[in-house]
């Protein structure tokens, strides 16, 4: 096999052991960060079907959804499209003691909107110009940032999408809006390039995953957002459950009796 050849596939088994060793280290940085008052966010952008929801899930399974934030944001209402772009992104950032997860972002302006006009395209160039600045003034106020770009490969974007296509259980994920996308590859292609050149900064760099395979992609994700964000792991105290009282002690299930309970088909 040359060099350049794409790595096979991982197999299940291997990829569900290293991801509990991840997910425990992903439960130590939740308590390094709840007891350091962090304030993170997490940006998760690319093409359609690139995997971005299983990554999050995966990053997330094991978690507090009260530490770990995830936000999936729908098209703007007609209200929130009169006011500033960022705006109804910023009513979801992290307080003290937070990771913030954007499934989709404030870089919806560079990607969707731009080609499918959705923006003009002075609005897209006030946009990529303003960026940077912005995100400068978000970490000047204490936020971490990153910033995760999952790339596909067109082949392995149409196998996701056939299989959107045939199997039932994934329907859900095939909108008019994807097969626009898949139509327009070299448009978004470009977007891309425009996007990183104008807001990969310095303070803010995007950084790139290979997600043509899924699993390798969630695991490589996982280990780099753990390198981003420095953490120790923290000392807890040993849990002793105390004894139960007896004080007031009665049948508590007879109460139950007159209650209709769910019939029990399993």
């Amino acid at each position: 096999m040359s060099a350049d050849a794409p790595a096979a596939r991982m197999k299940r088994k291997v990829y569900e052991k290293e991801l509990a060793k991840l997910q425990v280290q992903l439960c130590q940085l939740q308590e390094w960060v709840k007891a350091n008052k962090l304030r993170v966010i997490v940006l998760f952008e690319g093409r359609d079907a690139a995997g971005k929801g299983g990554t999050i899930k995966a990053i997330t399974e094991k978690v507090s959804p009260r530490v770990f934030r995830v936000v999936a944001l729908p098209a703007p209402s007609d209200r929130e499209g009169t006011q500033l772009f960022l705006q109804r992104y910023m009513q979801h950032f992290p307080a003290a003691g937070e990771i913030v997860i954007f499934d989709r972002s404030w870089y919806n302006r560079a990607g969707v909107e731009f080609v499918m006009e959705f923006c003009t395209p002075a609005e897209h160039k006030r946009f990529l110009s303003l960026c940077p600045q912005i995100e400068k003034y978000i970490i000047d106020g204490g936020i971490i940032l990153i910033k995760l770009w999952l790339e596909v490969g067109m082949d392995e974007q149409e196998r996701r999408f056939e299989a959107r296509i045939n199997d039932p259980l994934r329907h859900w994920k095939l909108s008019p809006m994807d097969l626009e996308s898949y139509r327009r590859w070299y448009d978004y292609s470009r977007a891309r390039d425009l996007m990183f050149k104008a807001t990969s900064s310095k303070h803010a760099p995007w950084y790139v995953i290979r997600s043509d395979d899924k699993r390798r992609a969630r695991l490589n994700c996982i280990v780099h957002l753990l390198k981003l964000i420095p953490y120790k792991r923290m000392q807890k105290d040993k849990v002793k459950l105390p004894e139960r009282s007896d004080k007031g002690r009665y049948n508590d299930q007879a109460g139950l009796r007159r209650i209709t309970f769910v019939a029990e088909r399993y």
